[in-house]
């Protein structure tokens, strides 16, 4: 930013009016400075112009300095600090625009003057800031001839020392200006041979002597010394090693000189308990790496690298070993970047030293040993050692195989596990080098796998896998042969390999597969035919899985073969189209490798890079790939006419493979050949046409859907083809292609093929030739959609919409008469009940709006119904709503609520383009619609309304809820279709856009009610929230994570999410008097899993304590709260005056009728009872009674709802599921819940005895009890709803 930039926004009015009321209200706060700042800017610019100066840097410097002069001119420091804050910050912007040459003459000047600021103990910390960036533009505009001036005298070096005293301030923003002017100053040396800076090793010699009396204090032996100081002494250490970490940041790095003391101190500091301390140190080291890995740095970096490794600790210390190891890792990766070819050769050495931490005790020691000699791999060497080698090279190869094989001796066994971690980085860093250097490597591990004793298989198994990737199969298997055919003598069969290979093969040898494993699938296949047509055993099978798992290798072998011109011969052609038609279990391997052979090659083509690294990569270039794809390009033909064979014997479910490896290899098709394969699947398709069409049509056709076993129709399979080869075809073959589809179209006795015919449209546009045809031939496109649509299937309806779509892409601006010809058809479409037929009618209303949005012409004389002298419109947003507003006048509801949802959808689109009358007009519209009866215009203006209230203005909607909120709390009452819900949260939304207040404003009085349940709702939620923030932030935490992990995804568009989404879709609705009554559950948390945490201990009967010793005493302690049932009270029996038994009341009624404790005697034959008549009577109940669980027509599940007067069960909305309702006053007393039984008597039972209520507290709280829920299959009969005797708190 230039000077005069930052003058402005010091002199900017609008800022100094704030400031002005800063300082009127809050004199302290810093804007009065900056106000104080402004005047005394003003101040200078008025002098400059009296003394008619230019305002310069120069000007602006020299005036600044004499008012400092006097600021600070007081015998006892600063006098006046106000003024020489505000001159300080001037002068630390003007400092950096003034020439190096002026600060030279003037240091003495300007040092004395901020000398007294530096040293003041009552400076302020922004004068302090300010102060150190003078110092330190001063500073680096010295000359080497002023840094050599000792510090005794007036010079920089006194000046740097002052401010490395500041860099230890307690100030943060102090001790970090400071500790950035150090570093600025050491990355701007003055010109001189010397590599440092002159102030270097005085800044380094004092940042030592900083960090190690501080290091002292926080390790001294005495432990009450140590606890009274050492809290204030780690931050002192923290902040010694920042000042280290920016010396070493700068340009220079670390002097020589210091470093062995630096290396030292920082690895006493690296064994500090503190984590904090020792990520500081590390950070040191990375800093010191860092700056060294500029070349005019790297000369330390060996010296640097011998203090580290010289500093080795002992073999067993846990401590200091891992921190060790990581700096040596680092410094050797720094080392690589500067010098590859001489750490290269340093490598066998190094790894030998870290291989031998290996053997430790220490788990920490042993993982961080290996993840140092993975570094090494990776890092130490390089590309040119791996693509060619020199004589040396190959030697200190040998070294490190050497070692590496080393570490699979027996005393490093119990570090096996990251030793194979190492052994598999060692093959990816050699790549095909490492044959034959780790060919002892994996015999070692292939003995240890094949064991039955050895525990890390799948360890093992990993390494071998990257064996196979580098070496090659081939020289694997020489290693570790198979042995499945001919055995040796005490060689295992290793048949566990071929999985092996399968998941690793790749970039290898393809005539390898032709010598080793096709002989081995023919006499393995061979065997099998050998054993006739008799049952097979198990050793058939065995060989039946041996030659599928043979075959499962082709594809990984064809993944960019090295010999792809030379193996894949026309014999090997010939084997693989026979075992394309004699194995069908084999084809989709077969399938997939001639896919891959392709595919591989045609990625080495696109990939951007360099043929070296190509050669790197994969051991090929773009020239040997092209020659690849020529040579099998001469085969393509003949594939594909088996390919072709083969997809018409293959059952539908099976053919995705064929038709994916079809589409590959005509993509390599020569032209000539294309247009032969054209030509014969057209004839054959025509052919099949006209058979099919000369055939009688069947008497009766109830579905087009054929049997999963039965093969499709040969129209079918060729329609199949012909969309596959589409794509590829020359431009002159569209004319043929488009008279094909005109012909199939209109077949509305065939659905299936007329959704393929639909479905070439939209694959002609993936290509540039079809693309081209599509815009060329578009009115005849557009003539033969609109003809068809009267004859359009409806399977075929989301093929066709993609259709529309693709042809109104294409649409040239003149004929967007074509969008309101087919507009209906989209808007009808909106409401069909195949999900991806929905989408796509969206998506096809959208790119009708956005095409209308570029404008055009509408000759509404070429609309279908419309008269031919029709004026012609011109296209636009505001003319397409009006199109679609039109079906608001249809004579059905079903075409006035596919209008209402189209325009919906398109309003949240296009809301902001849209002008403020048009959304309007809009919503005033329909708005009315709330009124109607009819409940599927309802729902869908229900759809309207919430996007209204969620993406149009609030100045346009709040006007209008005076008729919004009257109309949508009238079908709050409505429980069909989830209309009570969606009120629910429209009103919800209302609420949170406008206020509780406005909402109420227009509420009626029957529908506040709802509003005030809301308010509850909302209420109750905080305050729970905050119950739950005070009991545990974490699992609060969890679960706000696990309500927005839930929530994610749900949706798949913006407008979905917006019409159906809420944040309190799951919550249900309680009334405002069932508030208090509704039992509060804390939920419990699956996933936290802390011992000791909500722990319960069921309590024993008779208040026994609990034995922890006992063998049972782990079935009493729950991570549940265990729920205590109320014991059972014996009933209280009936007597008269005298003290007599009452048995009867003399009307033939039980006692315990009078009493209200009635016990209904149950029929023999109800339900459930335990006999045979019971047991049948329950089945029917349970699969036709009105309990009974039903599926809908998209298959999900339905509970009947419906109250039954006088019902035993709480009706429970199943939209509103857990929200508990009023009971309806009775005849019934308080306590006591109405049930009808059998024979339609009305029975009670009571809430002390186990039922349903619990009297407490003044309010009754209902709890769930299974035994007064409606019996199902194997449910005992309980009498009177009692509950069996229990232990208590045991379920």
């Amino acid at each position: 930013m230039s000077l005069e930039k930052k003058l402005e926004k010091i002199r900017s009015p609008k800022l100094q009016n704030q400031k002005e009321v800063s300082l009127t209200l809050f004199p302290q706060v810093p804007a009065a400075d900056e106000l104080k700042t402004a005047i005394v800017l003003s101040a200078v610019e008025d002098t400059l112009k009296e003394q008619q100066h230019d305002q310069i840097p120069t000007a602006y410097f020299a005036a600044l300095l004499a008012l400092l002069n006097q600021a600070i001119a007081s015998p006892n420091g600063v006098g006046n600090t106000d003024l020489a804050s505000s001159v300080i910050y001037l002068l630390d912007i003007v400092i950096e625009h003034v020439s190096a040459g002026l600060l030279r003459s003037k240091f003495a000047q300007i040092l004395a003057s901020i000398a007294p600021v530096l040293t003041s103990e009552h400076a302020t910390a922004s004068l302090l800031r300010s102060s150190i960036g003078c110092l330190d533009h001063l500073l680096v505009a010295q000359d080497s001839a002023a840094w050599s001036l000792p510090h005794t005298q007036t010079s920089p070096r006194r000046a740097i020392a002052g401010l490395l005293t500041l860099t230890s301030d307690q100030r943060p923003k102090v001790r970090k200006r400071a500790q950035d002017a150090i570093t600025h100053i050491l990355q701007n040396p003055p010109p001189t041979p010397s590599l440092d800076h002159p102030a270097a090793d005085m800044c380094a010699e004092t940042a030592l002597r900083t960090l190690s009396n501080a290091l002292a204090v926080s390790s001294t032996p005495k432990r009450k010394i140590r606890d009274s100081i050492q809290e204030h002494n780690q931050p002192g250490l923290i902040h010694a090693l920042q000042l280290v970490k920016s010396i070493a940041s700068a340009s220079g790095g670390w002097p020589s000189k210091k470093i062995e003391p630096l290396c030292e101190i920082l690895m006493r500091v690296s064994k500090s308990n503190n984590e904090y301390l020792t990520m500081a140190a590390f950070d040191v080291f990375e800093a010191i790496f860092q700056g060294m890995a500029d070349q005019l740095a790297s000369s330390k970096l060996p010296k640097l690298t011998e203090a580290v490794i010289e500093l080795k600790p002992s073999q067993n210390d846990s401590q200091l070993l891992p921190p060790w190891i990581a700096v040596v890792s680092r410094g050797y990766d720094v080392s690589a970047q500067i010098d590859p070819e001489g750490t290269f050769h340093k490598l066998p050495e190094v790894f030998g030293k870290v291989s031998e931490y290996m053997s430790s005790a220490s788990h920490e020691i042993r993982v961080s040993a290996s993840e140092c000699l993975i570094s090494f791999l990776v890092n130490c060497i390089p590309d040119s050692v791996v693509a060619d080698p020199s004589i040396l090279d190959e030697k200190t190869l040998e070294k490190v195989a050497r070692s590496a094989e080393d570490l699979l001796n027996v005393r490093f066994q119990a570090a096996w596990m990251e030793v194979f971690n190492v052994e598999a980085a060692f093959f990816d860093a050699l790549r095909w080098r490492a044959n034959p250097l780790a060919r002892g490597i994996v015999t070692t591990i292939g003995e240890l796998r094949s064991s039955d004793s050895f525990n890390g298989k799948k360890e093992a198994d990993v390494v071998l896998g990257k064996a196979v990737q580098s070496m090659g199969p081939a020289a694997v298997l020489e290693i570790l042969p198979l042995n499945l055919v001919r055995s040796q003598k005490r060689q295992p069969g290793r048949a566990w390999m071929l999985p092996l290979l399968r998941d690793n093969v790749i970039n290898t040898h393809l005539a390898h597969f032709k010598t080793e494993f096709v002989p081995l699938s023919e006499a393995m296949y061979q065997r099998v035919m050998d054993h006739g047509e008799s049952k097979k055993t198990m050793e058939v099978k065995i060989f039946e899985t041996i030659v599928h798992q043979t075959w499962a290798l082709f594809p990984g072998y064809s993944n960019l073969p090295l010999d792809l011109v030379q193996a894949f011969d026309q014999d090997f052609a010939e084997l693989l189209s026979n075992l394309l038609y004699s194995q069908p279990e084999l084809r989709p391997d077969i399938c997939r490798g001639l896919q891959t052979l392709v595919e591989s090659n045609q990625e080495i083509l696109k990939v951007v890079a360099e043929e070296d690294e190509l050669l790197l990569r994969s051991r090929i270039t773009k020239s040997n790939a092209q020659k690849s794809l020529d040579h099998l390009a001469a085969f393509a033909g003949n594939l594909l006419a088996v390919l072709f064979n083969v997809y018409s014997q293959t059952l539908p479910q099976f053919q995705g493979y064929i038709l994916q490896c079809i589409n590959v290899y005509l993509s390599i098709t020569q032209e000539n050949e294309l247009l032969e394969t054209f030509a014969r699947v057209t004839e054959m398709l025509e052919n099949a046409l006209n058979e099919t069409n000369t055939q009688p049509p069947p008497a009766e056709q109830k579905s087009q859907e054929h049997p999963p076993n039965q093969m499709p129709p040969t129209t079918h399979t060729l329609m199949d083809l012909l969309i596959t080869l589409s794509i590829y075809l020359p431009l002159p073959t569209f004319t043929q292609l488009f008279r094909l589809t005109s012909h199939i179209l209109p077949l509305s006795t065939d659905p299936q093929l007329q959704k393929k015919a639909y479905k070439l449209i939209p694959r002609l546009a993936t290509s540039t030739n079809g693309a081209l045809a599509l815009r060329n031939r578009n009115q005849d496109l557009q003539s033969l959609l609109i003809s068809s649509a009267a004859t359009a299937s409806a399977p075929t309806r989301r093929d066709r919409l993609l259709a529309l779509a693709t042809t109104v892409d294409h649409l040239p601006n003149s004929d967007l008469h074509f969008i309101p010809s087919v507009l209906s058809e989209a808007v009808i479409a909106t409401k069909e009940v195949n999900e991806k037929a929905r989408s796509a009618a969206f998506d096809l209303l959208v790119l009708m709006g956005r095409k209308m949005e570029t404008g055009g012409t509408i000759d509404q004389s070429k609309i279908p119904h419309m008269d031919a002298g029709a004026s012609t419109a011109e296209a636009s947003l505001e003319e397409f709503f009006t199109m679609v507003s039109a079906g608001l006048v249809g004579e059905t509801p079903h075409m006035v609520s596919a209008s209402i949802t189209a325009l919906t959808r398109i309003l949240y689109e296009f809301h902001q383009q849209l002008p403020k009358n048009v959304i309007e007009d809009l919503v005033s519209t329909l708005t009315l619609f709330l009124t109607s009866n009819n409940r599927e215009i309802v729902r869908s203006c229900l759809g309207f309304t919430k996007v209204i209230i969620v993406s149009v203005p609030t100045e346009i909607v709040q006007p209008r809820l005076e008729v919004l909120v009257p109309g949508l709390l009238e079908w709050s009452k409505e429980h069909k279709s989830r209309f009570r819900a969606k009120v629910k949260h429209i009103v919800e939304r209302m609420i949170r856009r406008f206020g509780l207040q406005e909402v109420e404003r227009w509420c009626p009085e029957d529908g506040k009610k709802l509003v005030q349940n809301i308010r509850k709702t909302k209420e109750r939620k905080k305050r729970r929230k905050t119950e739950a923030a005070v009991e545990g932030a974490e699992e609060g935490a969890e679960v706000d994570a696990e309500k927005k992990r839930g929530r994610k995804g749900r949706f798949e568009s913006e407008y979905e999410e917006a019409i159906y989404g809420s944040e309190d879709d799951e919550d249900s609705v309680v009334s405002s008097d069932d508030d208090n009554r509704a039992p509060k559950r804390k939920r419990s948390n699956r996933n936290d899993a802390t011992p000791g945490k909500g722990t319960y201990i069921t309590e024993l009967p008779d208040d026994e304590p609990l034995d922890l010793l006992s063998a049972h005493a782990l079935s009493h302690i729950s991570t549940s709260r265990p729920v205590q049932f109320k014991a059972r009270s014996k009933m209280k029996a009936k007597v008269d005056s005298d003290g007599k038994l009452v048995f009867g009341n003399g009307d033939g009624r039980a006692a315990a009728d009078v009493d209200g404790d009635k016990m209904a005697l149950d029929s023999r034959e109800e339900p459930g009872d335990g006999t045979l008549k019971g047991g049948i009577n329950a089945y029917v109940e349970a699969i036709r009674g009105r309990d009974a669980v039903q599926r809908g027509r998209d298959g999900r599940l339905k509970f009947s709802n419906k109250r039954i007067k006088g019902g035993d069960e709480m009706d429970v909305d199943d939209e509103e599921a857990g929200a508990s309702r009023k009971e309806k006053s009775g005849k019934g007393v308080l306590g006591i819940a109405k049930r009808v039984g059998m024979n339609g008597t009305s029975r009670g039972e009571k809430a002390d005895r186990g039922g349903r209520g619990e009297v407490g507290n003044g309010n009754v709280r209902k709890k769930f009890d299974p035994k007064i829920q409606r019996k199902g299959l194997g449910v005992q009969k309980v009498r009177g709803g009692r509950i069996g005797k229990t232990r208590s708190g045991m379920r």
